[in-house]
């Protein structure tokens, strides 16, 4: 595989003329590079009016390898050949260099430029570029790759700080200016008197010059398309050469394939962060991104987007000041957010974008943090307080949410939080914690800190990380946090599917958790799960949204045939309403019920499940409730009489979801947690016996 290097463009504010001399006091050896042994002069050539100086030399190298290696390869030292044209008119220096030692079995080629800054000719650029391919070593193709790639990175840098050294050198012996080549005043030539009696031509290898394992580019003057040192330095951090080389690449690479704008810097850089700099695998991870935001309009998410009233009343999440190191500081009372109510009122889709929306924000404070702070700021943090976490949260329909949005935040936003502070974690913390983690990348589970209890309180907890005076007054610090204290969704919010969250945007989901149904007089709606062995575990929750419905479970073991009753029912039901139960079928011959009529009244939550016996078809059903038949002896009540009445025409509707799971694994499942404040099943004893079908339901109110 080819090593390649790209540096930015490293800008000396001092003029070329100037730069060259300092880089000049390197020849023939330089003892402030103990890598470069020496240097002779094989070629050199001018052009008659002395404007372009052309000088080929064989460099000799020392190489740290281990002795073992210069044993077998038989070689103490390694030569390079490097041809320099220098252009005084242009005011320009081209280095080329390859590797003269081994030069069948590795190559190595570099490429280097000295030339005047675009917007200050008192400045000078300096551009490097290289590449290296280990064909073959003796068996030792990585480990020389290894030795290679470090003894250049390092290199890298020196070779700045070198020139730097020379050029305080210079100044001290008192040259400030040294005056610009002009052509001869007549047939003969004339150049410029060089400093401390060098001539400008003698040009030599660049400080990190031969023997370096990096991608030949070719040598152009900045513009506004370019990277320098500076600006990444200013506003990405501190990154090594190498790390510096794979952004030039992808930013470059972006620049010639992709259309439209490209992403900023700093978004390039986490993606590339988030693969650990493998430059493959970020630019195929970000341009998954990059086509995701267009196809979903993203980049405009923070014109259009605007929450509805119940997010903001309901949504217990807000930005609060910044932290210590100067990040954005998201606060989230994830303990106080009914999330079963937000995704039955708002839907998965909403919730989405309002977190792709607070991501966006997030950026772009981080954008304004840098500004403020002098100091790069490519993250935020996110404090979580999870006072009053119970069983309720762990919802599954929810936690499955939670866990795409995740997944979606973690594809297309990484590298973006800085760290996550959990306060207040409670005993069922574990239990989220292992169904979320997985999901989450290693990179950012590392940035995590939990406290349980009041421990967050004092040295070591939030103290560390936040001002005391921004702490919310919730944790116990001074500061009013303006966040919402959310609270329970009101059950009259819920939607249904024939009611769209919202019709403006492009929907990010294209399945949902909740399909809706309605039931009228005479036509419930079923719906059937196949069982193909016996044993497993059939999960419901369900709301019943308007009326009031009876819900039962059937056994047969003919498949039954799905019949919508469009052009008997009335038109707003058409499509969500669904008969399987033929009417020539007979209860006990044709199919039996295993589960007892259970009553559903207009506003309850039911949970239940059912561990099966046989394999076969099993049949879910909601009918209208109706009075109970009664004898001819006895006279119908008044309130059953008014029921009747009001129930003619009148159609149910609820939202359901179900699940099938192997009974092995049902125990662990979220659905059998078993919690006295839990919306869900008390389902544990229920998968302790097989002898024989059981179930159970239970009402959340």
């Amino acid at each position: 595989m080819v090593q390649k290097y790209q540096s930015p463009v490293r800008v000396y504010k001092y003029p070329f003329e100037l730069v060259m001399a300092a880089y000049e006091k390197r020849f023939p050896t330089c003892p402030e590079i103990p890598v470069f042994l020496g240097s002779e002069i094989l070629h050199e050539s001018r052009s008659e009016d002395g404007a372009i100086h052309v000088i080929e030399r064989s460099c000799k190298l020392n190489v740290d390898a281990p002795r073992l290696l210069k044993k077998i390869a038989g070689v103490e030292h390694v030569f390079f050949i490097q041809r320099n044209t220098v252009n005084w008119k242009e005011r320009t220096l081209r280095i080329e260099a390859h590797n003269e030692t081994f030069a069948s079995r590795v190559v190595v080629r570099e490429t280097c430029s000295y030339s005047v800054h675009p917007e200050n000719e008192e400045w000078t650029c300096f551009e490097q570029s290289a590449s290296l391919d280990i064909k073959s070593f003796f068996g030792f193709e990585s480990t020389v790759e290894k030795i290679a790639m470090k003894q250049y990175t390092s290199n890298i840098k020196r070779g700045k700080e070198v020139i730097e050294h020379y050029l305080k050198e210079l100044i001290s012996q008192g040259i400030t200016f040294i005056p610009r080549w002009t052509p001869p005043a007549g047939s003969g030539r004339e150049e410029p008197s060089p400093a401390v009696g060098h001539e400008p031509g003698d040009i030599p290898l660049d400080p990190g010059a031969p023997g370096s394992p990096c991608p030949p580019a070719e040598a152009a003057s900045p513009d506004a398309d370019k990277l320098d040192a500076e600006y990444i330095e200013r506003y990405l951090g501190q990154l090594t050469p190498l790390q510096e080389s794979c952004l030039i690449r992808l930013r470059q690479w972006l620049q010639e394939t992709h259309k439209g704008k490209i992403p900023k810097d700093e978004h390039i850089l986490r993606f590339l962060r988030a693969r650990d700099f493998n430059i493959d695998k970020a630019r195929e991870m970000l341009c998954q991104s990059l086509s995701w935001r267009k196809q979903y309009q993203v980049d405009y998410i923070l014109q259009s987007w605007r929450p509805p009233a119940l997010l903001q009343e309901y949504y217990t999440g807000g930005w609060h000041y910044q932290d210590k190191d100067g990040r954005p500081l998201y606060i989230l009372r994830l303990g106080q957010m009914d999330t079963k109510g937000l995704v039955k009122a708002l839907g998965e889709e909403s919730l989405l974008r309002h977190v792709l929306s607070i991501n966006e924000e997030g950026q772009k404070r981080c954008e304004e943090n840098t500004n403020i702070f002098g100091r790069p700021i490519t993250s935020w943090t996110c404090l979580v307080d999870l006072e009053g976490l119970n069983m309720r949260h762990l919802w599954r329909p929810g936690v499955k949410a939670l866990l795409r949005i995740i997944e979606v935040v973690e594809d297309n936003y990484p590298e973006t939080l800085g760290r996550l502070l959990i306060v207040r974690a409670p005993r069922v913390f574990p239990v989220l914690w292992t169904l979320v983690s997985p999901f989450i990348n290693e990179n950012t589970r590392q940035k995590f800190l939990i406290y349980s209890g009041n421990n967050y309180q004092g040295s070591g907890g939030l103290v560390d990380y936040v001002d005391k005076e921004v702490i919310p007054d919730f944790l116990g610090g001074d500061c009013m946090c303006t966040v919402p204290e959310g609270g329970l969704v009101p059950k009259s919010l819920y939607q249904t599917e024939d009611e769209p969250e919202n019709s403006d945007h492009i929907r990010l989901w294209t399945e949902t958790i909740y399909h809706s149904a309605s039931v009228l007089r005479g036509a419930p709606h079923e719906i059937v799960v196949e069982i193909l062995e016996g044993e497993s575990v059939i999960t419901w929750d369900f709301d019943i949204l308007k009326g009031d419905v009876v819900f039962s479970l059937f056994h047969s073991k003919r498949a039954p045939e799905p019949s919508h009753k469009e052009s008997t029912l009335p038109g707003p039901c058409a499509g969500d309403n669904v008969q399987l139960i033929d009417r020539t079928w007979v209860l006990g011959v044709d199919f039996s019920r295993v589960e007892s009529p259970l009553v559903c009244r207009e506003g309850e939550s039911i949970q239940g499940s059912h561990v099966t016996r046989w394999p076969g078809f099993y049949i879910l059903q909601w009918k209208m409730h109706g009075p109970p038949p009664c004898s001819s002896s006895s006279l119908p009540r008044v309130d059953d009489v008014l029921a009747s009445l009001q129930g003619s025409g009148h159609k149910c509707k609820l939202i359901y979801y179900y699940e099938v799971l192997a009974s092995k694994d049902f125990r662990g499942s979220m659905s059998s947690l078993e919690s006295c404040n839990s919306g869900f099943s008390q389902l544990s004893g229920v998968t302790t016996s097989s002898s024989q079908s059981q179930s159970s339901s239970h009402l959340s109110r």
